[in-house]
């Protein structure tokens, strides 16, 4: 049995990338930029202290660079373990005419996730389906992994999930958790073993810091949501008019 005790988890998101790059043919394998690069640098800056028992990545090139470069500032750093559970929501598919109506659309993608069959595009993985995804890989890296401290890379729509489920909430909660660009959380877990003696379970779950960007801590220059600063555009600080039409 891995040991019981408090887990610290460090989960974040990956950093900036461009997924309107002409010579991007998968949007699956988009590397960072150099702004998420040095997104992720400041991070590694905040986070040279930690000492990582465990790194996690979803497996994509974003979460994984993102992670190495975390890992470099980091002494007897622990080797890397992709985990496809932690891959983002899965997507269907939309039309847009512009990078405006694609980001408005998507602004509201995570609005009534609890509701029956809900999911992020029309033809997507579901928002039930994702949940059951994601929390069974993260408890998995609880249950038969033996750590204190844990360094977990992701995206947006993962560490919602995450996030709503370590709340108590779920589904209902995660569009209130916004997550910058290369942000850190901080969950501690409190594991103890189960009644049956044969495994562990999680006693209780603490949110301890959430969407802290190193680059800008007091988010003086990030009053855009990560949406727009993904698709530069600017809606003023306002949500978009919702868009009604199917293109």
């Amino acid at each position: 049995m891995t040991s019981t005790g408090r887990r610290r988890i460090y989960l974040m998101r990956h950093g900036h990338v461009d997924y309107f790059d002409s010579e991007l043919t998968d949007p699956r394998m988009v590397d960072l930029t150099d702004e998420g690069r040095r997104q992720a640098e400041t991070a590694r800056d905040a986070l040279k202290n930690a000492q990582f028992d465990i790194a996690v990545y979803s497996g994509l090139p974003r979460t994984k660079q993102t992670a190495e470069i975390v890992l470099s500032g980091i002494e007897d750093a622990p080797e890397l373990i992709a985990h496809e559970g932690l891959e983002e929501v899965k997507s269907g598919w939309i039309k847009a005419k512009s990078r405006d109506e694609l980001a408005a659309r998507l602004a509201y993608g995570f609005d009534n996730a609890e509701e029956e069959n809900a999911c992020f595009l029309p033809d997507g993985e579901t928002f039930a389906e994702a949940e059951k995804r994601i929390t069974a890989a993260i408890e998995e890296l609880v249950f038969t992994k033996d750590w204190k401290t844990a360094l977990i890379v992701a995206h947006e729509g993962v560490n919602r999930i995450t996030l709503g489920w370590a709340c108590g909430g779920g589904l209902a909660t995660i569009s209130a958790f916004e997550q910058d660009l290369a942000c850190i959380n901080l969950l501690d877990v409190d594991v103890t073993p189960n009644e049956k003696g044969d495994g562990l379970q999680i006693e209780r779950m603490s949110i301890k810091a959430l969407n802290v960007t190193a680059y800008d801590f007091v988010k003086h220059e990030l009053s855009r949501t990560s949406i727009e600063h993904l698709f530069g555009v600017d809606f003023g600080g306002l949500r978009p008019e919702r868009p009604t039409e199917d293109l």
